[in-house]
């Protein structure tokens, strides 16, 4: 049987830079191929939200020009990237989602982004986000709502739910996203990608208005685990402007993927201790115990006593709010999401006695945690405690039978990882009966980033769940290419029609 033909769209980002580097591809090829899909799919999705088609080709074109002189070139040669709307971007709108920023263009640009540029990136665009990152549910008064591809009218979860959506329709190879309540994880769950929460530190914030502040990270996304650990070698590493990153120590990840698993002892979590979960998402990951356990992993049911992290969480992230955002509060009231004026005058009202009480929660949460890892080198969880619920849906109310009181509480099996400071990352785990995407949460010992792909790495080349793709969306579109098959084994390629860029 041959091969079924594909678009450069559908590559991975490590067959991408293989080809560019070759120079069997030009990105000039690339960027347009997916300025293509792009004009295609991003009307019913709509999770690209500024594009920049000028700026791209012309770095597309001197990217090949780069190559043609002999130039080294950095690991992310010629691939098309999207920043998520709270990066900012100098010269390119900014608007963290927010009204009050619709048409705020930055005169700088954060230390992400410049580290994914000068390793060869091309920046195609922003992604969506709900106002400044508040919920793992995408929209916002200024784009609307990001859907999910694999079913329109459900919501592809956040805040990185622009990025997710981007990457599993092929808009993007890679994208970049930010993680306080699990906004790298859910929304690769939603849409069967990879989201890495990296350790504090392994990718340096900047600017960042609370720099010492550990619960908020930035991090990579992509298609597959492998794409994620070239994205992060290029993001991570120290940076005097981020104190966090100094103490964090060096580890590349994208040669030591591949490991022998046999005896590695994993607690198994299908509630976390008791947090509500639909029975259609226990149903997915209940299939996949014994896939971990055929890859020679020792599984218990266990999970570590995570008490009083909800009020950990939650103290935290209102005092950060009110850090970030009370200036924005007091000059825009109005234009604020009410949840987003929530969390900043929930800020407000804290004194020093309730911090001091949630910090002493949290370095006794810490040392119960160290324990727990010290027995056990990984936990594994559900992600996400709902699957992809209607788009028109702020936020989940109701889990099961139990009510939920905040836009917060169906997070929880997300953000009470947060407050452990563990690196954690979200791998397609598979499919409910109405083909809906769930995802398994990976998390790991303190700084063990590496440990937590290669467990990711190996599920995934189980599984295969994440070659698994949505069906494209735009009824009466061309398509993104001509008829010329690209075949992985061979060094023909699928040509793309050039894009008209608007």
């Amino acid at each position: 049987m041959s091969e079924p033909s594909i678009t450069l769209c559908d590559l991975t980002a490590c067959e991408l830079v293989a080809l560019l580097r070759e120079q069997r591809v030009s990105a000039r090829e690339v960027i347009t191929a997916h300025l293509a899909r792009i004009d295609r799919v991003n009307p019913t999705i709509n999770a690209i939200v500024t594009l920049v088609p000028e700026s791209a080709l012309d770095a597309a074109d001197a990217a090949d020009a780069a190559v043609a002189r002999g130039d080294e070139v950095g690991p992310l040669h010629g691939l098309p990237i999207a920043h998520k709307d709270l990066f900012v971007t100098a010269g390119i709108r900014t608007t963290f989602g927010s009204l009050a920023f619709t048409n705020h263009v930055p005169n700088e640009t954060a230390l992400l982004v410049e580290r994914e540029r000068r390793a060869g990136a091309i920046t195609i665009g922003k992604t969506n986000t709900p106002e400044f990152g508040a919920g793992s549910q995408t929209f916002n008064e200024v784009f609307g709502t990001t859907r999910n591809p694999y079913d329109p009218t459900k919501t592809c979860g956040g805040s990185s739910g622009g990025a997710a959506a981007a990457l599993a329709t092929g808009m993007v190879p890679i994208a970049d996203g930010s993680d306080l309540g699990g906004s790298l994880r859910n929304p690769a769950s939603f849409c069967n990608v990879v989201g890495l929460r990296p350790s504090p530190g392994r990718v340096p914030r900047w600017p960042s208005p609370a720099p010492w502040f550990p619960f908020n990270v930035h991090g990579p996304m992509a298609r597959t685990v492998r794409d994620v650990a070239l994205l992060l070698d290029a993001i991570a590493g120290p940076d005097a402007r981020a104190p966090l990153s100094r103490t964090v120590p060096a580890q590349r990840v994208s040669d030591g993927l591949d490991r022998d698993l046999r005896g590695v002892r994993v607690a198994w979590s299908r509630d976390l201790g008791g947090l509500p979960v639909e029975p259609a998402v226990t149903a997915v990951l209940d299939r996949q115990r014994a896939t971990i356990e055929a890859l020679g992993c020792i599984t218990d049911e266990a999970h570590p006593d995570l008490a009083d992290a909800d009020a950990i969480f939650t103290t935290w992230r209102a005092w950060y709010y009110d850090l970030a955002f009370g200036s924005v509060l007091d000059q825009h009231r109005g234009l604020l999401k009410d949840t987003v004026v929530w969390n900043i005058e929930a800020g407000r009202a804290l004194g020093g006695p309730q911090l001091a009480d949630a910090e002493r929660k949290r370095a006794a949460l810490y040392h119960r945690v160290r324990r727990f890892m010290d027995e056990y080198e990984f936990l594994l969880l559900p992600v996400s405690q709902v699957t992809p619920f209607d788009a028109d849906q702020p936020y989940v109310t109701r889990i099961n039978d139990q009510p939920l009181p905040t836009y917060l509480d169906w997070m929880k099996s997300c953000y009470q990882i947060s407050v452990t400071e563990l690196p954690a990352v979200s791998v397609p785990c598979g499919f409910t009966d109405d083909g809906l995407p769930v995802g398994l949460q990976i998390v790991g010992r303190p700084f063990d980033d590496l440990g937590v792909l290669q467990l990711a790495h190996a599920f995934e080349q189980a599984t295969g769940f994440s070659r698994q793709r949505p069906p494209l969306v735009g009824e009466g579109s061309p398509p993104d290419s001509d008829p010329t098959p690209y075949s992985r084994s061979c060094a023909s390629h699928r040509r793309a029609k050039t894009a008209q860029p608007r």
